[in-house]
């Protein structure tokens, strides 16, 4: 019998999940208040098709799924986004100073009237 995926609920459930192994957090909806991602370590999560309103300044998520995700006002300054994966997210007044980019996949982001071509990255 296949056990019914069920995105948490609560970020504590979810830093819960991925330090027992889980990586998959596909729909998540954290976008009620802003959450605080601020220096974790979240390598090769999938947070695709989520809404998240959060802060992730100085988080680690090389090799991230938050592809066809709406991101809108989160902030990743500073934040390793090494291999991540953001094609077809909702980036508007999202914030990316001093973040690492080196492989990260921005096609079809949308920001502010503005769709990212294949390699090309935020720059604001």
């Amino acid at each position: 019998m296949r056990e019914i995926y069920i995105p948490p609920k609560t970020i504590s459930e979810l830093l819960e999940r991925y330090k027992n192994g889980e990586r998959y957090f596909v729909g998540c909806d954290f976008d009620d208040r802003i959450y605080d991602f601020r220096n974790l370590n979240l390598v090769e999560i999938n947070l695709s098709k989520s809404f998240i309103v959060g802060d992730f300044r100085g988080a680690n998520l090389s090799k991230a799924d938050l592809s066809n995700s709406n991101l809108k006002t989160c902030d990743f300054r500073q934040t390793n986004l090494a291999d991540a994966n953001f094609e077809k997210s909702a980036l508007c007044a999202t914030y990316f100073g001093e973040a690492v980019f080196e492989n990260t996949n921005f096609e079809g982001a949308f920001y502010h009237s503005h769709e990212l071509k294949k390699g090309e990255t935020p720059d604001w």
